[in-house]
């Protein structure tokens, strides 16, 4: 009876060691499991070197200087284009024309040259140019503003992934936690069965809890290697690399309004902003096709030198000509008609497009709201089962100390809080990231902004 006394004390003081450390959890804001390493990527620094060198990003920056090239071409309208010319061509017959008592005369050259400088330019278009050069700088205030909603939804992304990542790796931790219990653990029921003080049903429940755990620790390992290659692509690393996250649970609420965050969200989503300049672009697609049956009056002008002038046919002389044209269009076979009733339809359609892009935003704000408030109603409920589970440990020691209980019930209190641990972790990460998901909903940035935003260039 002694050696059975002996033998639990022995058990006991192996569990407790391993889980001193964790009976203040419930005071502290973080498992104390989890330690930041050294080299180990913070979430900041994370959304910074995704955003900085992500191949999404410079596609878009790409269309912001197409864009530009597109504003400097419409501005063309307004220069004149010149050109030269220079022609030669020999013709015959050549005309002859022959007068009594005058002789014959010769009415072209057989060789023609001709060299000319010609000068084109709009006098005026009725607003042409001037609407087409509003309409592609709204063009690019909607690739400029592209940008930033590609940098948001990398970051939210990478967020997820972050967390996803901090959850993994501290669930890992405490499987590996449990193992090394359940291997302490199954060592001192082996002696206590050579000695006839515990059965061989002990030893092999023992070890199923073994095999189970370390099935669990399988698939978390898969879990987060599969994460880990998601955010190496996120950051553009090799996949050989394995990177880790710090665990960063403390988030700045700051910046969420309390009230009115329907028109807070509404005035700075991405995608309410570009709804408007797809709107302002589509009124001046209508204006520009109004237009297109006014009037165009043009300058022309041309100088150079030929020959074929009478009566020295072959002799090279300056010419010149000036004028203005005038086009006047009278009919275009109903082209403009439905043109403008197809540009009509598509201010119509990006209107009803933005309607509906502003309830999927509501949606998205009320949601993300539901999940952050639960998360944080989960976290208080978790830290009073650990702390719980903490106490219930606590009398299935003294229980096993007494004779009371098995060790295989002293397992199953040191896997409670094992799990309660774990499932706190879990809410104060889903809380974490419901914040984040909170502030993306609202249009609140989760990256440093770019200049050129702030500009408005």
């Amino acid at each position: 009876m002694n050696n059975q006394i002996k033998s639990r004390s022995v058990i006991l003081t192996m569990i407790l060691l391993l889980f001193i450390s964790n009976i203040s959890y419930g005071q502290t804001a973080f498992p104390s499991i989890i330690k930041n390493d050294t080299d180990s990527l913070s979430l900041k620094q994370t959304i910074e070197q995704v955003i900085t060198g992500h191949p999404s990003i410079q596609l878009a920056q790409e269309a912001v200087n197409n864009a530009n090239a597109k504003i400097g071409l419409a501005k063309t309208s307004y220069y004149p284009e010149a050109d030269m010319t220079a022609n030669f061509s020999n013709m015959g017959p050549v005309t002859k024309l022959s007068i009594p008592d005058m002789g014959t005369f010769q009415l072209f050259p057989e060789n023609n040259y001709s060299a000319s400088v010609n000068y084109r330019q709009v006098v005026y278009d009725f607003g042409r140019t001037r609407q087409n050069i509003e309409f592609e700088n709204e063009s690019r205030e909607i690739n400029v503003q592209t940008i930033e909603q590609v940098k948001q939804r990398l970051s939210l992304l990478t967020v997820n992934n972050f967390y996803t990542l901090v959850f993994l790796q501290a669930a890992i931790k405490i499987k590996d936690e449990q193992l090394e219990a359940l291997n302490t653990h199954l060592e001192h029921v082996e002696k206590m069965m050579a000695t006839g003080s515990a059965t061989e049903y002990q030893v092999l429940a023992t070890k199923v809890r073994i095999s189970t755990v370390e099935s669990q620790r399988i698939d978390l390992f898969a879990a987060m290697n599969a994460q880990k290659a998601s955010l190496n692509s996120l950051l553009g690393n090799d996949q050989s690399k394995s990177p880790v996250v710090k665990t960063e649970l403390t988030v700045d609420l700051t910046g969420i309004p309390t009230d009115s965050i329907l028109s807070f969200a509404f005035h700075n989503r991405d995608e309410v902003l570009i709804n408007q300049k797809k709107i302002t672009m589509a009124q001046l697609r209508y204006g520009m096709v109004q237009l297109q049956n006014k009037p165009l009056l043009s300058l022309i002008a041309s100088g150079g030198a030929k020959n074929g002038y009478v009566p020295e046919l072959n002799k090279i002389r300056p010419n010149y000509i000036i004028g203005l044209g005038l086009k006047v269009p009278l009919f275009d076979g109903m082209k403009n008609k439905y043109n403008l009733s197809q540009a009509q339809s598509a201010v119509s359609s990006i209107s009803f497009e933005s309607e509906l892009t502003k309830r999927v935003i509501s949606n998205e704000l009320y949601e993300a709201e539901a999940y952050m408030v639960a998360a944080g109603q989960k976290i208080s409920r978790f830290d009073l089962q650990l702390t719980q589970a903490l106490k219930a440990f606590s009398l299935a020691e003294t229980s096993f100390n007494s004779g009371t209980i098995t060790n295989l019930d002293l397992l199953d209190a040191n896997t409670s809080v094992s799990e309660s641990r774990l499932m706190l972790l879990k809410s104060r990460i889903d809380y974490a990231a419901s914040i984040f998901k909170l502030k993306a909903a609202l249009g609140e940035r989760l990256y440093e902004e770019s200049s050129l935003t702030k500009s408005g260039k």
